[in-house]
């Protein structure tokens, strides 16, 4: 999913996300105006690895992520939740990385959010605002039931995903309105625009080495093999 240069000049002021905790209705993402972001600079685009220091920065809302903190490899993915990309690389290469690489120490996975349109942000608040031990799981449950609440009128479906994560109607609402978590997701999808050269979704890192697309487990192998070696 890639995002123009004209779409990453807008105003932040458009997320507007605040319009769903007071039950607006909102446009299907294909139809939102695409989040304020500065440009990329053209010079990352032609060079796959970043400084390793630069991109493990803290996240200012805290890092999410899964894994052995000393595995060999680090696997860095920025995702939006209304890719249709992501969605489906969560269902079908996720669990066998999450099996085969991280669950054996091999790798440590972080998930970095860079929402592509306010409906994508209002997930990724969610998903915090459900717990650092329910995070992944309900980001696994919004993709795999993204055609459900990627729709013209989200916030029914939202609210019913929410409240099987354990969320109230009224924590639904004031977690939507949460302008700190807006403005820490802007903070990382920034940094990645400007420093990392992302501007598709998703977009991963191994090791430093940028990636985009969807990957399968056998192309993330290619790229786990000299770090595994011996």
């Amino acid at each position: 999913m890639k995002i123009t240069r004209r779409e990453f000049a807008l105003s932040t002021v458009a997320w507007g996300v605040a319009a769903l905790a007071l039950g607006g209705a909102v446009a299907a993402s294909s139809r939102f105006p695409q989040m304020g972001l500065d440009l990329v600079r053209p010079a990352l685009a032609d060079d796959p690895s970043v400084p390793v220091a630069e991109l493990m920065q803290p996240n200012p809302l805290g890092e999410m992520a899964i894994g052995d903190a000393k595995a060999p490899i680090t696997v860095i993915e920025y995702a939006s939740m209304t890719c249709p990309h992501c969605a489906h690389f969560s269902e079908t290469t996720f669990p066998e990385l999450k099996k085969k690489y991280i669950d054996t120490g091999k790798v440590r996975f972080l998930f970095r959010e860079f929402p592509l349109d306010q409906l994508a942000a209002a997930g990724f608040i969610l998903a915090r605002c459900a717990g650092p031990d329910k995070y992944f799981p309900l980001i696994e449950t919004l993709f795999a039931q993204q055609r459900d609440w990627v729709v013209q009128k989200p916030l029914a479906p939202l609210l019913v995903i929410a409240k099987q994560a354990g969320l109230s109607q009224q924590a639904f609402e004031a977690c939507l309105d949460n302008r700190e978590m807006l403005e820490g997701m802007e903070k990382v999808r920034n940094q990645a625009s400007e420093k990392f050269g992302v501007n598709s979704t998703p977009t991963f890192f191994v090791n430093g080495k940028r990636l985009s697309g969807a990957l399968s487990l056998d192309e993330l192998e290619k790229e786990f093999a000299p770090y595994l070696k011996g």
